[in-house]
């Protein structure tokens, strides 16, 4: 492997994976209780997920990532079969109120998340035949008519975070596709108009629940508001320093769930205070600008949306995680990329970052 080759690779943008990493371990140590004899399983997996992604990124580099083009069927075929995996008996695993995992015995691993790749990678290549053509109805209904398999397979589990999750890759690469925003803007309407049968006849009794959560954040007696207002006590009680690592009372106590994961954002809150969330923000702000950069600066479209996709991703996960912990979002089972516990997360984030990492070093120059 010619290393010359790979001088344009971004190391900035590793390093803060790393540092977000670290934060993450640091908070899950306090949130599954180590310094009181809790379990270090949580710490293994997630170190042997980063250390496994590490290694794929090495491996990609040994690829170009116009490879992928040609196996655009292939990709979307394996994305859905992946999804099917969850109704094998014995294989397939429900938990927190959807069929989402399979059981591989050492973890549990959500095929939803491998999917956002394959999908990103395959849907990249049918929009780069398509670039500046999704001005015609047909064009559009077609593109729109791509992914739609997958979203419904992702609610029939039923995942409704992952269903945004997708919608938002969806939309971010279709703008960059040339989308007309009218369109944008009549969808949006549209949806508006709909919301009345979406929500009686579409969503489950669940998250029903969790919409009359948000649209009454002060009622305890809802099903979820109980989490997001102890998220909102424990970030407001760590005040401008926090309370120190493992002397967060909400953590600690109990009274957080999902602390390692979902909430994880209010266990950096209450124990690291604003300077401690301060710091973590100013890395994903970085982290945003670097993405943005290497997908300015690609050298072909395809690689441009590969990047947009996979920056839509974690833009929408990191807006939908923070924002929940502080009453402003529903609440949904969406993960903190790099930080929040996940094995099958935390990989399928450092693929990404391998697949970003691959455009990178084949890149024109960066103009910030």
């Amino acid at each position: 492997m010619d290393l010359k080759k790979y001088k344009d690779f971004d190391f900035i943008l590793f390093i803060i994976v790393f540092f977000l990493f670290s934060i993450g371990l640091i908070l899950i140590s306090s949130a599954t209780g180590v310094n009181e004899g809790g379990s270090y399983k949580r710490l293994i997996i997630q170190s042997a997920s980063y250390i496994l992604g590490i290694f794929f990124i090495i491996f990609f580099m040994f690829f170009d990532y116009n490879d992928f083009k040609n196996y655009e069927k292939q990709l979307y075929i394996l994305g859905i079969g992946l999804l099917l995996l969850v109704y094998v008996p014995g294989l397939g695993k429900a938990q927190f109120g959807a069929r989402s995992w399979i059981d591989l015995k050492i973890i549990d691993f959500q095929p939803i998340e491998l999917v956002k790749l394959t999908f990103i990678l395959g849907y990249a290549k049918y929009l780069e035949e398509r670039k500046d053509m999704l001005h015609d109805l047909k064009e559009i209904f077609l593109a729109v008519l791509y992914p739609f398999p997958i979203i419904i397979l992702v609610m029939l589990q039923p995942d409704l975070g992952g269903a945004i999750v997708f919608s938002f890759i969806i939309f971010g690469m279709l703008y960059i596709s040339g989308l007309n925003l009218k369109v944008v803007l009549y969808a949006i309407l549209g949806a508006l108009v709909c919301s009345p049968i979406i929500y009686n006849y579409i969503l489950r009794p669940h998250q029903r629940t969790r919409i009359d959560a948000f649209l009454n954040p002060g009622d305890p007696s809802f099903e979820g508001n109980f989490q997001v207002i102890q998220s909102m006590i424990a970030i407001g009680s760590g005040k401008i320093f926090g309370k120190g690592l493992f002397n967060g009372t909400q953590n600690q106590y109990g009274f957080l769930p999902v602390t390692d994961s979902d909430f994880i954002f209010a266990v950096l809150g209450e124990e690291f205070g604003l300077i401690g969330m301060s710091v973590v923000l100013i890395l994903y702000f970085v982290f945003f600008k670097r993405l943005y950069a290497l997908a300015t600066s690609a050298k072909d479209f395809y690689g441009t949306l590969i990047i947009v996709g996979i920056t839509s991703m974690f833009l929408y996960q990191f807006v939908q995680n923070v924002g929940m912990t502080m009453g402003v979002m529903p609440v949904t089972g969406v993960t903190l990329p790099f930080v929040s516990y996940g094995g099958s997360s935390m990989l399928t984030s450092m693929m990404a970052l391998a697949l970003v990492f691959n455009v990178s070093v084949k890149r024109r120059k960066i103009n910030f």
